[in-house]
């Protein structure tokens, strides 16, 4: 057990949202999707929806703030009627622990397949929206102060 993790987020996608670097692409797929067929790392979370999956990796996984757009969608596919609702709440998750308002790149249903092989890792979850798919784009944590200044400072102030 460790303190301020979000529980539902297993041991496995911790650590490798550990070993993720900068730019490092991470897929919530929803049910339909076919992520163990384009996954090199899969992390099976099928009791869990994208919507509360978002919000326990957010509070730990900063969004690329260099990317123009960090996450992505897909698009629906030209003829059908679906209206992803489920995109409100990841624009509002990513608002509030991100600060980004226009987060979203919206990939055709292919390309979108092709840059999830691509991804670092793709969780797969029981949701059953459709058009649920998220590719979040990993940022930097910078850091509060630089700690080679501090130790100059604190040099300069012992005389």
């Amino acid at each position: 057990m460790l303190k301020n993790i979000p529980a539902i987020i297993p041991p496995e996608l911790l650590k490798i949202m550990s070993e993720m670097g900068h730019g490092d692409e991470l897929v919530l797929a929803d049910g339909n999707f076919p992520a163990a067929s384009h996954a090199e790392r899969l992390v099976r979370c099928d009791a869990l929806g994208v919507v509360e999956l978002l919000e326990a990796i957010l509070q730990l996984y900063p969004l690329d703030t260099y990317a123009e757009r960090p996450a992505a969608v897909m698009q629906v596919v030209e003829g059908d009627q679906v209206i992803p609702i489920i995109w409100e709440d990841y624009r509002r998750l990513i608002e509030e622990y991100e600060g980004i308002t226009d987060a979203f790149e919206h990939e055709e249903r292919f390309d979108f397949y092709e840059r999830a092989s691509r991804a670092y890792v793709i969780v797969a979850t029981g949701e059953r929206a459709q058009y649920a798919n998220l590719i979040l784009k990993k940022g930097v944590i910078f850091p509060d102060a630089d700690p080679g200044q501090e130790q100059q400072n604190a040099g300069s102030n012992s005389n």
